[in-house]
């Protein structure tokens, strides 16, 4: 009996079924890979058509506080933004600063991020768990700020959507995809922050790494 795919000779307690005719043990085991990326694909599939309250409560919330605070005249940003002296005396500063943001291209984009990555992780990691590497990963980029830079002040999501980066990363690897174009991404973003003046690139580096260690670990809890 000869392979279909290879021609090779095989006996007949070795041979394997196939469409057409009958697979070498070589065969089968080559194609194995290629059959767990392509279940892996439809997993993903079924995932996208769920829901995204979680995301789509975090853009209501920015955003209201960003009309808010404009009515009020800044006055939410130095109640709630994150200013490193004051850790010991008002610590909810490390997380309300996420919510916090100064400037239109600020939340235009802090908020497209988190619409374009949250409606895809929040569907395949749940709600409960996307929101904890959210919250997660933005008290990551404050304690960044905290470690990097003493006397820092900051505001603004960059450091949960740095921590969503991370987190995709770790989920695109699990599906067996590329992670050449969102490397890129990443690297650019990370290089802008550090050439552009007034932007917390310690956030930045603190929430990615935030995303990268965490993402596993809820990853592999169960929904």
């Amino acid at each position: 009996m000869l392979c279909q795919r290879c021609g090779r000779t095989i006996c007949p307690a070795c041979q394997t079924q196939a469409a057409v005719g009958f697979h070498c043990p070589e065969c089968v085991a080559e194609a194995r890979p290629a059959t767990r990326n392509i279940v892996s694909g439809a997993r993903l599939r079924r995932v996208v058509g769920g829901r995204t309250s979680v995301t789509n409560g975090l853009l209501i919330a920015i955003g209201s506080l960003f009309v808010l605070d404009f009515f009020l005249g800044g006055r939410l940003i130095d109640w709630f933004a994150y200013y490193v002296p004051y850790t010991d005396s008002e610590p909810w500063r490390l997380v309300t600063a996420i919510f916090m943001h100064q400037g239109i291209m600020h939340i235009l984009f802090n908020g497209y991020s988190i619409w374009v990555l949250g409606t895809l992780m929040e569907r395949v990691m749940g709600p409960g768990r996307f929101l904890a590497l959210f919250l997660i990963s933005g008290l990551a980029g404050s304690l960044g700020v905290m470690l990097l830079n003493p006397n820092g002040l900051v505001v603004g999501a960059s450091g949960a959507v740095f921590g969503l980066f991370g987190a995709l990363f770790v989920m695109n690897r699990g599906f067996g995809g590329s992670n050449v174009s969102l490397l890129a991404i990443v690297g650019i973003n990370l290089v802008m922050g550090f050439i552009i003046p007034g932007v917390a690139w310690q956030a930045h580096v603190g929430g990615l790494i935030g995303g990268l260690i965490v993402a596993p670990i809820l990853m592999g809890l169960k929904r």
